[in-house]
């Protein structure tokens, strides 16, 4: 059995084809104020199929044919300025600075749309969901100032490791990059760039030692939300940067659970999902919201922490 596509390129150079463990994440929605006809959802996501089957060139080295071509993610919403995708855990949105050969979102966007497209912003490759771009250089530049202003609504999914303990908080370290750890951050008193995040305990599950919490950057720095979460001492579950040995296992869970010989993870990747975005279009001027469901890993995640450590909503604890 083919093990599902976890977002790397495989050992040969060729395009791989990338299977899904299940049904293909759902079109999300989007609340839009005075967007007209054009601004509708389309649903994704799109292959393109080769003729031919699986070898070995004289080379050696192995060919896939009739494979599936690498496709876009899902689209969440699109109209004649923007288009907004549902990226999947693992996938990058740039080029990568030490393997630009890696596959990215941008790439694709630019292979099946154009280079017209431009991501108006980032979040980690470990993180799933919504991710806009603008289709026309006035979009992208209004959307871009929005981002520099801080107008941008982020709201973010998040599994933290341990009992925060406050229900609302709100973080304030200052970060910068880590010289000893190149392309990880590390928090600082001084000679740092300042980065605010206001968090919010949405759910705990004591048994488990994890909490359901909602994070809301109000600065962008790289690992933000991850460095700020980790220097509060409630790291995200499975973040191979910051986190901890924590693992969610049923067999944790369930009492009399068999199997755990075998037992894999409910999830095995960072626990972080671009959950919303709020900003103002900028063809109609009026305020909209985009939403990213969540993947089917964190949902199957948070369905067994609520069956056999819950419900215990914030402000209830034992």
């Amino acid at each position: 059995m083919t093990a599902p596509w976890n977002g790397e390129r495989e050992p040969w150079q060729g395009w791989r084809v990338p299977p899904r463990a299940g049904p293909a994440p759902g079109v999300g929605h989007a609340e839009r104020v005075g967007i007209g006809a054009a601004g509708t959802p389309a649903r994704g996501p799109r292959a393109e199929r080769f003729p031919g089957r699986i070898g070995v060139a004289a080379s050696g080295r192995l060919v896939l044919k009739n494979a599936v071509m690498p496709s876009l993610p899902p689209v969440i919403f699109e109209d004649e300025a923007l288009i907004a995708f549902d990226k999947p855990a693992g996938l990058l949105i740039a080029p990568d600075r030490w393997d630009k050969a890696r596959e990215n979102l941008m790439g694709l966007v630019h292979e099946k749309m154009g280079r017209g497209v431009a991501n108006v912003h980032r979040i980690d490759a470990g993180t799933s969901g919504l991710v806009l771009c603008a289709k026309t250089k006035p979009a992208l530049d209004m959307l871009s100032g929005q981002f520099q202003a801080k107008t941008v609504e982020k709201v973010y999914t998040a599994l933290a490791c341990g009992r925060p303990a406050l229900d609302l908080y709100t973080v304030d370290f200052v970060m910068k990059e880590d010289a000893a750890a190149p392309g990880r951050m590390c928090v600082v008193k001084k000679h740092g760039k300042a980065a605010v995040t206001e968090f919010r305990v949405v759910e705990r599950f004591p048994r488990a030692g994890l909490a359901h919490v909602e994070c809301r950057p109000r600065t962008g720095r790289t690992h933000q939300i991850r460095v700020h979460l980790m220097a509060s001492g409630t790291p995200i579950l499975n973040d191979p940067f910051y986190g901890n040995e924590t693992r969610l296992l049923l067999s944790d869970l369930k009492r009399g659970y068999k199997g755990r010989d075998e037992e894999r993870p409910l999830i095995a990747r960072l626990a972080l999902h671009a959950a919303e975005l709020a900003f103002t279009h900028p063809v109609s001027r009026e305020r909209t919201t985009l939403r990213a469901p969540l993947p089917q890993d964190l949902a199957v995640a948070f369905k067994y922490l609520r069956k056999f450590d819950g419900p215990h909503p914030a402000g209830r604890r034992r």
